[in-house]
């Protein structure tokens, strides 16, 4: 079988488990596990922040974030198609009564400072107003699209200028990093918090990192545990997090492996992929006269799994368990059944 759906099933190497198994603990809501702590220094210097919090997924971070710079009743900005709109069970609503106002990114997913001004309310006696921005980056609906930290820094000082404080969605920040060739630092530079993935393309079984101020972090504390994400000994799911925080460079090939294979699904007859910026492969399948539900019933028959991402587009999502051989498998199967 070559999983493609996700860089989120991938297996923890031999290193993870051994720091899973040998690893220091204590109960991190006493802020006592030894292995957390150091995890989350490491993950705050990693992107330049003064402070981190570890978390048991994305979502829960990313949801953290956001019911820590809002009120209850204010409007939250963010791009249509952002993992925090589409797939986080309208959780700014159902956990922190948030509003949300979106737009629409354009091709690259982020907006640009007109747009975010254009989308500020102000808070008066009959509006609650804009509490904050969220960005994404990688771009999880754009093919994982890595946005520039000038872009970035653009639609956050635009935000900024409003006192309207920024959250960076960076499940996948690394991959972003390592695509356009910079420090995650220099992504993060002007964002207020940000949210990364252990779990993605570094391989860790579990986990996610919240990072921003040390004020911030220590309110962001309190709303993890509100949220049900206060761990005992944590140690055991932070070993491999440690380890994970080892394998950024390694993306890049995960990276060549993409364009390998959406230049490989391209040349078939029906597809068409574009060439990604990072792990994220979207293919068109209406030429073939499939939609992406029958074209990846198809895949499963021939041992390939993939995504549905639209009715006639698939997402196909490289990783470590996957290798160039594999890469190149998985097109001539795929060739097979069209």
């Amino acid at each position: 079988m070559i999983d493609l759906r996700s860089d989120t099933v991938t297996k923890p190497d031999e290193a993870m488990r051994e720091a899973a198994a040998t690893a220091p603990v204590g109960d991190d809501v006493y802020e006592e596990d030894p292995t957390v702590n150091e995890l989350e220094a490491e993950a705050a210097d990693l992107v330049g922040m003064e402070d981190a919090l570890f978390v048991p997924t994305g979502t829960m971070g990313n949801q953290v974030a956001v019911r820590t710079h809002t009120d209850r009743g204010q409007e939250v900005l963010s791009g249509v198609e952002s993992h925090v709109v589409k797939w986080e069970l309208g959780g700014m609503a159902q956990l922190s009564s948030l509003q949300v106002r979106t737009f629409d990114g354009g091709e690259r997913g982020v907006p640009t400072p007109e747009q975010v001004r254009e989308g500020y309310v102000a808070e008066d006696l009959h509006r609650p107003g804009t509490g904050l921005l969220t960005l994404e980056n990688s771009h999880n609906s754009k093919g994982g699209v890595a946005i520039t930290p000038e872009e970035i820094a653009a639609a956050a000082e635009a935000a900024h200028d409003l006192d309207v404080p920024v959250h960076l969605d960076g499940a996948r920040v690394f991959n972003a990093a390592v695509s356009l060739g910079v420090p995650a630092s220099d992504i993060t530079e002007h964002v207020d918090s940000v949210m990364f993935c252990l779990s993605k393309g570094l391989g860790a079984p579990v986990g996610s990192i919240l990072a921003g101020s040390a004020e911030f972090i220590e309110r962001a504390r309190r709303n993890r545990k509100l949220f049900g994400g206060g761990m005992r000994q944590a140690g055991v799911i932070a070993g491999p997090g440690l380890q994970a925080l080892g394998n950024v460079e390694r993306l890049a090939e995960d990276h060549e492996n993409a364009r390998t294979l959406a230049a490989g699904l391209d040349e078939l007859e029906g597809l068409s992929a574009a060439e990604p910026d990072t792990n994220i492969v979207l293919v068109d399948t209406t030429e073939s006269g499939l939609t992406a539900e029958a074209f990846l019933d198809r895949c499963a028959e021939v041992d390939v799994l993939g995504s549905a991402f639209g009715e006639y587009v698939v997402r196909f999502c490289t990783h470590w368990d996957v290798d160039e051989a594999a890469v190149a498998t998985a097109v001539e199967r795929v060739e097979s059944v069209l």
